[in-house]
């Protein structure tokens, strides 16, 4: 199937996609305790969304489509070889970024946007227990 917008109009669509702010982050944002966990933290390797220097423990909110989710990630039906290489490079810094961290002795909890959208409260229960076991 071809794209239903131009090249043009199809750049601009994709350049407003936010990388900060978005409903997840939103939603975990007001639930956790910012004593805890700073929003989007500088100098943490990975930038993760949410961390605790205090506690070693990075959170990463992954955009289904970004990231790839095996539960609800559909392919692109144009430019193919462009998306999958771009979720092939995002994956590959993904998993990267978590045994860099985990080597040096951080705890990291990835999230699918689906699940925070769908059960915020369960997924701020799950950073807040793994805070707890640090302790």
């Amino acid at each position: 199937m071809v794209d239903v917008f131009s090249k043009k109009k199809r750049s601009e669509v994709m350049s407003k996609i936010r990388s900060k702010n978005t409903k997840p982050e939103i939603l975990i944002q007001g639930l956790i305790d910012g004593r805890i966990f700073r929003y989007q933290p500088s100098g943490i390797f990975g930038n993760p969304d949410f961390a605790s220097k205090k506690y070693n423990v990075a959170v990463f909110i992954n955009g289904c489509f970004w990231h790839g989710c095996p539960k609800c990630y559909n392919k692109p039906k144009s430019n193919k070889v462009y998306w999958n290489d771009k979720l092939r490079r995002n994956k590959a810094r993904d998993l990267k970024t978590k045994n860099i961290l985990r080597k040096t002795g951080w705890k990291t909890i990835n999230l699918w946007e689906h699940e925070v959208i769908n059960n915020p409260h369960g997924c701020a229960d799950k950073i807040l227990k793994t805070v707890n076991h640090q302790r």
